[in-house]
């Protein structure tokens, strides 16, 4: 019987993930298939024998990370006097989809679409035999994925939905995701029990557009219901969902003590007009009642959202209105977008583009108001006993250990202890004080 490979004579693939937890779960899930198939997981710098970059293409900005982090890429390959086995870089992800026009020399570069992302293994261990596969070859399915390991992450991200079909205007992500489609609801619990029996404590749904999940008669609700059913010690969070749709059936899951007190919940602008050219489909009071049902849950519940500012024809009433809409709701974080324009949306032809420098002040006055509201938030933490997944435990030069990890709320938490303590378990930690700065972790004591 032959023996197995050295790690040294394994070739070694570094992967990058640029933009939403779909690519996070999608990146994971093709490594942890690598690592089974014999490849070394290792950084993303010089010295990996290949490179899987999954780029995002949301915003401009996005789309010029990702030809920065693909010119890395190429940076870091092998040269061609190298020792070491020819290298190759493997472009996938939205950027891919939004540029059909992409050339490159395919002897050291592979494009590979959304819809053939799953093959990647394949064709790492194609690459790696000296065989030439084209990736459109290949059967493309957005849900044949690997159970994520925690290769990246302590917490499993799982994928229960692609696509949307809701188009709105400033959105590229149909063109580049497809059309909305769910996954059976029998694969997500079996992927499930796969995850938490490989030692994941923390389970993060992932989609497009979740809230329109379907699979027969099964919707979201279904399908959250039966995962908090399923044994072992986990719990579940939901990350990026639109507001319409939920209801008080939903907000009901948040009393399963499996859930997590945290929803990202998307915004995008508080004021009725813009919502409407943008061609969402709920209004401010819809996403008021959404977020009035979890407060009762539980009042200090963690909303987080999406803002884009600048959205073609947003006058100052409108950006006024997301401003107190900041207020009212006291995000625990916002992420905000500066208004980008994608070639091919509705909002590309719309009248009333602003200028740069408007978007500029504009986002700079809610970037300032989402901070303040982000602290108050957490403050409100300070003092009460929270339930910590560890991600990170280092020793320190006086023998005690620092430890940090995620509380139920989705925020970010750091103690330290005498006593050994491992990543992915869960502690009990009192918080004593906040940090300083734009992103303060609560400073606290195992309770």
């Amino acid at each position: 019987m032959a023996s197995e490979a050295h790690p040294s004579d394994r070739p070694r693939v570094a992967f990058q993930t640029l933009g939403c937890k779909l690519n996070q779960y999608e990146t994971d899930a093709i490594a942890t298939e690598a690592r089974s198939l014999g490849f070394q997981i290792v950084d993303f710098a010089p010295g990996a024998d290949a490179y899987v970059v999954n780029s995002c293409t949301v915003t401009g900005k996005a789309d010029r990370k990702s030809r920065n982090t693909l010119g890395r890429a190429l940076r870091f390959l092998p040269q061609p006097n190298d020792a070491r086995r020819p290298g190759a870089v493997f472009l996938t992800g939205c950027f891919v989809d939004s540029h059909p026009d992409l050339e490159f020399d395919e002897r050291t570069t592979y494009v590979i679409d959304n819809a053939h992302k799953n093959t990647i293994p394949q064709l790492l261990q194609a690459h790696f035999n000296g065989e030439t596969v084209d990736p459109a070859s290949l059967t493309p399915d957005v849900f044949a994925y690997a159970t994520p390991g925690r290769t990246f992450h302590t917490r499993t991200n799982l994928k229960i939905q692609d696509g949307c079909d809701n188009f709105c205007s400033f959105c590229i992500i149909p063109f580049v995701r497809g059309r909305a489609r769910s996954r059976p609801i029998d694969d997500v619990i079996t992927q499930a029990q796969e995850a938490v029996a490989g030692g994941s404590r923390e389970l993060v749904l992932t989609g497009v557009n979740m809230s329109r999940y379907r699979d027969g008669e099964h919707d979201f609700v279904d399908l959250i219901a039966a995962l908090l059913e399923q044994d072992g010690a986990f719990r579940v969070r939901i990350s990026s969902l639109e507001p319409d749709g939920l209801d008080q059936r939903f907000a009901a899951l948040f009393d399963h003590p499996k859930m997590t007190p945290h929803l990202h919940l998307c915004l995008q602008s508080g004021s009725d007009k813009t919502l409407l050219a943008m061609r969402r489909m709920y209004t401010a009071s819809g996403y008021r009642e959404v977020a009035t049902l979890l407060r009762e849950i539980d009042p200090l519940f963690n909303l987080t959202t999406d803002i884009i500012v600048g959205h073609p024809g947003e006058r100052e009433p409108d950006h006024h209105a997301t401003l107190a809409a900041i207020e009212e709701f006291g995000f625990g974080h916002v992420h905000v977008f500066p208004y980008s324009l994608r070639s091919g949306t509705r909002a590309e032809r719309m009248p009333g583009q602003l200028a740069h420098a408007q978007i500029g002040t504009r986002s700079a006055e809610i970037q300032s108001a989402a901070e303040h509201h982000k602290r108050a938030y957490r403050l409100q933490l300070v003092g009460l006993r929270h339930r910590v997944l560890v991600e990170r435990a280092e020793r320190e030069a006086d023998g005690t250990i620092r430890a940090r990890g995620l509380s139920q709320y989705y925020v970010p938490v750091q103690f330290t202890t005498v006593s050994p303590i491992r990543p992915n378990t869960f502690v009990e930690v009192t918080a004593q004080s906040l940090a300083d700065g734009d992103d303060p972790d609560l400073i606290g004591q195992l309770a």
